[in-house]
């Protein structure tokens, strides 16, 4: 991980994003303090290539309502995320706390990333189903283990939770979930054809996990694994995953 262990910023992504033909993301959180939120926000506004922001609050706070109706103001802030991967409290997203800030969401606009790993699936369809107009999106395919090949039950927990409308699916993370150095594009085809069959292609839009990423492949690898597995895919629905689907869904 030594490789990500620096700081990127959006002079680098912007001369990524050139080599790419991108024109645009959405910044999403990764240290959950507000004072993150901000400093998205604040490159949000100097760049605008940065369509969109992700950022964290508390939702389980007291004064939770007050934090959002604040939020508001800044047109760039389109949803929030928590690290529910990191959690001990495995079905934290099940706690009246925790459901009390979503519930509060929909009404500032306000979308849902969730990050998980494969063994939370199991407690999102009654999360989901509880907010049916509230926009969820799994991030980056809640983490199957590509590495080892399982697929079984991560295949029947993600087609449920697939079942409810209002849940959208990030085609990102894949590379670090593999062998880091051996990976192979065709390890994840059995993964892509699950999340395709399962959400279709308007409830999928692709995220590159960049820096992330770099710990398994650079931005140009990421983006041609999911380039080449929907290559066969017409125009338009290469449009959909590729950018018209976040554009709908983070309403940029």
């Amino acid at each position: 991980m030594a490789v990500i262990r620096q700081d990127f910023l959006p002079d680098q992504l912007r001369a990524v994003y050139q080599q790419n033909q991108v024109n645009g993301c959405v910044a999403v959180q990764a240290d959950q303090t507000v004072e993150e939120t901000d400093f998205l926000l604040d490159l949000a506004s100097e760049h605008d290539f940065i369509r969109g922001v992700v950022g964290w609050a508390d939702l389980q706070s007291p004064d939770i309502a007050e934090q959002l109706a604040n939020y508001r103001q800044f047109k760039k802030l389109k949803g929030f995320r928590h690290i529910l991967q990191g959690e001990a409290q495995r079905d934290l997203c099940l706690q009246k706390s925790f459901l009390n800030g979503i519930s509060l969401l929909e009404r500032h606009g306000f979308a849902y990333d969730i990050l998980i790993l494969k063994d939370q699936l199991q407690y999102i369809p009654e999360l989901v189903s509880a907010f049916p107009n509230q926009r969820f999106v799994i991030d980056h395919l809640a983490k199957p283990t590509i590495k080892d090949g399982k697929i079984r039950d991560w295949k029947r927990d993600i087609e449920l939770v697939a079942l409810h409308d209002n849940v959208h699916c990030k085609v990102s993370g894949m590379v670090t979930e593999a062998d880091l150095q051996r990976w192979r594009t065709e390890d994840f085809t059995p993964y892509l054809d699950v999340v395709v069959e399962a959400f279709g292609v308007k409830r999928l839009m692709f995220g590159s996990d960049w820096p992330v990423c770099l710990a398994a492949g650079n931005y140009m690898q990421v983006i041609n694994i999911v380039r080449s597995y929907f290559n066969s895919f017409s125009e338009y629905e290469k449009s959909l995953v590729f950018g018209a689907n976040a554009i709908d869904f983070y309403q940029l």
